[in-house]
């Protein structure tokens, strides 16, 4: 159990350091970052000030960001089926798409089926620099599907599926078809205090922050970029 769960960690770091060079344009341009240090960009997106005080960004890391998501997605969105089409060349042995769509609806936070270049560094500046409860409130927001303050079992099992589905079968050979509600079962026995059958914001950060496991995989994007 514990080399999976180390084996799905490694693999997590690269799913960020992948969607990190994606966007900058280094997954194929190596050249952008040399001996640590970045080049020099010119780009200077609207609004620049504003992000750097929004995110924990520095500015020459923006400008990265900036360019090689407008090199990427000229039109300055990235829209759901180029969202999905990152995850799909990841995890080639699973079916990611599902999970790749909730992710999408994470970072797509004015609900117009789009993702910004703001949008999409300050959903990314919590996952990787955010404090545990930043991290931990953007993790609920994930996971509360329709968005109305509460996780519910069909929701945490929609998401359980989905990893499951994204990580394939090479992952979890041995895995049963129960599997992902067994995880939910076990997930709402910890979280649901009052047992009303739904998991408030809480709830789920009062019991994160007493499971040590949870804690750790926390700090788990801290030094990706």
């Amino acid at each position: 159990m514990g080399h999976r769960r180390r084996r799905c960690k490694r693999r997590l770091l690269r799913v960020a350091r992948y969607l990190y060079r994606w966007f900058t344009g280094t997954l194929v341009e190596d050249s952008v970052v040399e001996d640590g240090e970045l080049s020099t960009v010119c780009y200077r997106p609207e609004g620049l000030d504003q992000l750097l005080q929004q995110t924990k960004f520095t500015r020459r890391e923006l400008q990265i960001l900036y360019r090689g998501f407008k090199n990427e997605c000229p039109s300055g969105v990235v829209d759901e089926e180029t969202f999905k089409l990152i995850y799909s060349q990841f995890f080639p042995q699973g079916d990611s798409s599902t999970y790749a769509h909730f992710l999408f609806e994470a970072f797509d936070t004015h609900k117009n089926g789009s993702v910004s270049f703001e949008d999409f560094t300050t959903g990314l500046s919590i996952i990787l620099r955010g404090s545990v409860t930043e991290k931990l409130n953007w993790a609920f927001n994930l996971y509360d599907l329709n968005k109305d303050g509460f996780i519910t079992k069909e929701e945490m099992t929609d998401i359980m599926s989905s990893i499951y589905d994204m990580m394939g079968t090479c992952t979890y050979p041995c895995m049963q078809d129960d599997a992902p509600k067994e995880h939910v079962d076990n997930f709402f026995q910890k979280m649901d205090k009052n047992k009303d059958g739904v998991v408030t914001i809480e709830e789920f950060l009062e019991s994160c922050q007493k499971d040590e496991n949870i804690m750790q995989s926390m700090h788990l994007f801290d030094n990706v970029i």
